[in-house]
């Protein structure tokens, strides 16, 4: 990966708006071809919402996305058409997200069939295979979504992203209605086919412990701002904004005797910042890692770095 190498996502200034509702509010970042990204924070902070502004499943308020080098949001509905076949979905809810009346052949193969494939014979070949690579059997093509577990299900929902053959996947929280068990199975599914594909995932969720170990490098989302951006291990050892650690102090530690003794940080933002005059920006603090600041927090924040 060379520094002039552009990169496969670039989102700049975001916004989507729901009448007097912020949901996403001036988000700026890029995701490299290859890399898995990581998009974290609460329920309701816009990460969802981010994701899928870039599908083109809302239409944005303001801002740019682009894709390949190339303005996607902005852009004619041919070029959106064309461009959603090398962007797919996972979604959240593997129940909710497959059509009971389709049968597993139809709904990995629906994709195929919009994009204009009529070969039924291909068609049965690229969806046998799919399913091979998810850990499904042929003998569940006939089948219908209720037939099977949460898991399973979510292999589906997998299946019929891959099958497409996308550049970049966006997982909208994957693996957060799964038991843990299940969770490390999807989990791994993906890694699997993310290097053997060549893919690169914008990674949704709210679970940190699982973010860190998937992703390349991690978001934080806080009420529809961007609030730190940095690499995994950066994120995870020098942390700077108080959300973020607050949301550290949230993960559960294995060890019964540590666990007594962790201390949970809440995030009250009035006790925090003072932007009264001082107004924050979204900064970079230490090399490729960024943060929402204002000047005497930003000073702050590379003096702890020391």
């Amino acid at each position: 990966m060379t520094e002039r190498e552009e990169p496969l996502l670039r989102v700049e200034h975001l916004c989507q708006y729901f009448k007097d509702i912020k949901a996403v509010d001036d988000v700026s970042f890029e995701i490299k071809k290859g890399e898995v990204f990581g998009l974290v924070g609460e329920s309701g902070c816009g990460k969802t919402t981010t994701g899928r502004s870039i599908i083109g499943l809302h239409k944005i308020t303001s801002g740019t996305i682009y894709f390949d080098g190339k303005a996607i949001a902005a852009g004619s509905d041919r070029r959106r058409k064309k461009t959603n076949g090398d962007i797919q979905m996972i979604f959240q809810d593997p129940i909710a997200s497959l059509d009971p009346r389709m049968t597993v052949g139809q709904i990995i193969a629906e994709g195929l069939l919009i994009r204009g494939e009529r070969d039924k014979k291909e068609i049965h070949r690229k969806v046998y295979e799919v399913m091979e690579m998810v850990g499904l059997v042929r003998q569940h093509v006939d089948r219908y979504p209720h037939e099977f577990s949460g898991g399973q299900r979510q292999r589906i929902g997998v299946a019929r992203a891959v099958i497409m053959q996308p550049k970049l996947i966006i997982a909208d929280e994957p693996v957060s209605a799964l038991d843990v068990s299940v969770q490390a199975q999807v989990i791994n599914l993906l890694d699997d086919l993310r290097r053997k594909m060549g893919l690169t995932i914008l990674f949704v969720a709210h679970d940190l412990a699982v973010v860190k170990y998937f992703c390349d490098r991690i978001g934080v989302m806080y009420y529809g701002k961007l609030v730190e951006l940095a690499s995994s291990d950066e994120l995870f050892e020098h942390p700077l904004h108080p959300y973020t650690k607050s949301l550290l102090s949230a993960i559960p530690m294995p060890d019964p005797d540590r666990e007594k003794q962790r201390k949970r940080r809440v995030y009250v933002p009035l006790m925090e910042h003072d932007y009264h005059e001082d107004m924050p920006l979204y900064r970079e603090v230490y090399p490729e890692h960024f943060v929402y600041c204002n000047q005497a927090e930003y000073e702050s924040y590379q003096t702890s770095l020391l």
